[in-house]
């Protein structure tokens, strides 16, 4: 079986199904328009930033039907051979707005607008969801993190803990967030994120004893390098890190790694330990089941720790929870040319049909817009069900931009680091988001 490079099968059924009922009754060409959005936040959660965007643009543009996926899909009986030549020509030629990577969002906010024939934009739902929510999942828990950390480091530590192509694109996620560098590699040589690493246990105990272990791996990484003191008794640990990097002139190695017990003693120890031995300079590197909670704790309990090291709790369960992004058909041309909102109106599953138009303004303008607001420095994002240009102020700033224009993506991304950089800046100087509806 063909493994195609190719996301169009990356779909549930039902969205072929309906492409292809659509090519037979006609709906197909009709105008519509989608919108992602989040109906909730996470609990406890006052925001949440967006990631993947890049990746959505990419899928969208690499959206193909091979000629096996073509034939398997008939066989299958999901789409009839009628339609064989459509698929086989398939690609998208809408237009496509969302906000950019680290942008912050609310419930409502229209993430992504897609915009084209029935049939291009319907079969892009799972695709987009896919991406979208595992991203905007990670990158918005690493932001919690990167706001209660203080300054202090953050490495993403994930890889061993979810899917293998998962991790590189949590890694990817958790940089846009607030993260510093990544044990994943291939997340360093396709995304440029910054990698750390050194060894692990297994290093220690394949060597004569822990002494010896650190002199071979400083050695090879020279005197900076972060050594894993726990293996054994912590105590000893740091002793014969500090004697190791003292068989090569120095005070201390440039770290020392704590990976269990209790953190806050454990740093607390070996920072005073360090400290008797001359190794001032070398700094804590704390790792072990690490959640934004622990890293609060840590943190407020004045815990010596300089870097955190985050996996499992970054990237999966529930301290990882998805924004529960969804794609709706919001606006489709009727069979008269007229276009049409449409919404969902089951209960607890209520949505607001039409395009929704977002802005991103001061309290006192939202107050001339009718909104009530009590803390002065928030920023509100205005929902406009209307166009709002004929209102509009200079000052008002639209969280979207245009990303893919008749089906050819826009040259316009900024990188990685500048991505991150405005994220860091969004998250200290926004000290609220809040939102109405226009």
């Amino acid at each position: 079986m063909e493994n195609s490079t190719t996301p169009a099968l990356h779909t549930d059924r039902y969205e072929l199904t309906m492409l292809n009922a659509a090519l037979g009754d006609g709906t197909s060409q009709r105008r519509a328009t989608f919108e992602v959005f989040a109906r909730f936040l996470a609990e406890g959660r006052d925001f949440g930033v967006v990631a993947g965007i890049e990746r959505a643009i990419d899928a969208i543009h690499s959206f193909r039907f091979s000629p096996s996926q073509v034939l398997w899909l008939v066989d299958e009986g999901v789409v009839d051979a009628e339609h064989r030549d459509y698929l086989l020509g398939f690609s998208f030629a809408g237009e496509v707005r969302g906000y950019g990577e680290g942008e912050l969002y609310l419930p409502n906010s229209p993430i992504l607008r897609v915009e084209g024939a029935f049939a291009e934009c319907v079969v892009l739902e799972t695709i987009l969801l896919s991406i979208l929510n595992h991203d905007t999942a990670v990158a918005s828990t690493a932001a919690q993190m990167f706001r209660v950390a203080g300054g202090r480091r953050l490495i993403e530590m994930g890889s061993r803990r979810t899917h293998d192509d998962a991790a590189v694109h949590a890694a990817r996620a958790a940089f846009i967030g607030g993260f510093d560098a990544t044990s994943n590699l291939e997340a360093g040589y396709r995304y440029g994120v910054p990698t750390a690493g050194t060894a692990a246990h297994a290093w220690i105990l394949s060597h004569e004893s822990e002494y010896d272990a650190f002199v071979a791996q400083i050695r090879a990484l020279g005197v900076g390098t972060t050594l894993l003191v726990d293996t054994f008794d912590p105590t000893q640990g740091t002793v014969n890190a500090a004697n190791a990097a003292r068989s090569f002139g120095a005070p201390g190695p440039g770290a020392v790694r704590i990976d269990s017990g209790d953190l806050l003693e454990q740093a607390r120890s070996a920072r005073r330990l360090l400290d008797s031995l001359g190794a001032t300079e070398t700094t804590i590197v704390a790792t072990g089941d690490v959640d934004e909670a622990r890293i609060a704790a840590l943190v407020n309990g004045g815990a010596p720790i300089d870097t955190f090291g985050v996996g499992t709790r970054l990237v999966t369960g529930a301290n990882c929870p998805s924004p529960g992004f969804v794609y709706k058909l919001v606006a489709i041309e009727s069979k008269d040319r007229n276009v049409v909102s449409v919404a969902k109106r089951s209960p607890d599953k209520q949505d607001v049909g039409g395009v929704t138009h977002a802005r991103r303004m001061t309290v006192e303008e939202a107050r001339a817009l009718g909104g009530s607001f009590d803390d002065e420095s928030a920023t509100v994002e205005v929902l406009f069900k209307e166009d709002p240009r004929k209102e509009q102020c200079e000052t008002w700033v639209d969280p979207q931009r245009l990303l893919i224009s008749g089906g050819q993506p826009l040259a316009h991304a900024p990188s990685l680091e500048e991505v991150r950089v405005a994220t860091m800046q969004r998250l200290a100087s926004t000290s609220r988001l809040v939102q109405m509806r226009r």
